[in-house]
């Protein structure tokens, strides 16, 4: 059985239901395979060839199946690159790199190595976002332009009790888990209904990371030099999303901060936005 997942059964009702959603991508993709230090990494990839490249790398307990709602928009102007990060519940191997070393970005070195990328436009939510912004530090000269979503590692992190009780609230209790997700997450019951499905089905079945993200220090901050656009929700369950605001507006020079007042950790509807920063 591998570790990341509760049982082998799981593990294939996941697969199975992730490529349920690839046969149904709204765009043309290409499935790639590009072999990494970490092992496997599975990459969808959508847009004209000759487009500029666009890097997308999803949060926690997910995939590039988040990116459903947004490729249709951003494809149309880049050649976009959805990551399936390894050690989650996607297509990539199971291999959990060290987040307080420079590990996640030898293997992001890997993959761009082997889609053939020596530079372009990153854009991460959450764990993704800690991943993009973790990259744009360490190899400055690669990131173009850096648009995050929610990310990790500037806001002080607060979702001890709530990961706490979404992990080991029990199933069968009237929809516990489903409570536990629509309180991490900020998702709506009826409106957020077919992510919220896919949030309990993920978490029936997977083992997610239980460590903290790394925090960026200050200075690491002040060195990045590209245009970055972040994005957050004033209701974030997971991370101090006005803390995040306050320390990217203080310390990032070419920073664009958009904080969403009523908005969650799981925030929608910004692909415009988000094409507009990066063709801008």
């Amino acid at each position: 059985m591998t570790m990341i997942y509760k049982s082998e059964a799981g593990e294939r009702e996941l697969r199975d239901h992730y490529r349920q959603v690839l046969d149904a991508w709204p765009v043309p993709a290409e499935h790639v395979r590009v072999p990494t230090r970490e092992g496997e990494t599975f990459v969808l990839v959508s847009g004209p060839r000759d487009a500029p490249p666009l890097v997308l790398l999803h949060g926690s307990g997910a995939n590039t199946s988040m990116w459903r709602g947004d490729v249709a928009t951003w494809s149309r102007h880049f050649r976009t690159y959805a990551v399936d990060l390894v050690g989650e519940p996607g297509l990539s191997a199971p291999s959990r790199p060290a987040l307080d070393s420079d590990a996640v970005s030898l293997w992001l070195d890997d993959v761009l190595e082997g889609l053939g990328i020596t530079g372009g436009a990153f854009a991460g939510t959450s764990l993704g976002g800690w991943t993009a912004l973790d990259y744009a530090i360490r190899r400055p000269g690669r990131v173009t332009r850096l648009a995050l979503i929610c990310p990790g590692g500037v806001g002080r992190q607060k979702v001890g009790w709530i990961l706490k009780a979404l992990l080991t609230r029990p199933f069968r209790r009237g929809g516990g888990l489903r409570e536990s997700a629509m309180a991490v997450a900020g998702l709506d019951g009826e409106r957020d209904r077919q992510a919220l499905d896919a949030v309990v089905l993920t978490f029936t079945h997977f083992n997610p990371r239980r460590e903290k993200l790394p925090v960026f220090p200050d200075e690491a901050l002040r060195g990045l030099t590209m245009p970055v656009l972040v994005i957050v929700g004033g209701r974030d369950a997971m991370f101090d999303s006005r803390q995040s605001a306050r320390r990217v507006r203080e310390c990032v020079p070419h920073a664009t901060v958009n904080l969403l007042p009523e908005a969650g950790h799981a925030i929608f509807g910004q692909a415009g936005p988000v094409a507009e920063f990066l063709r801008a």
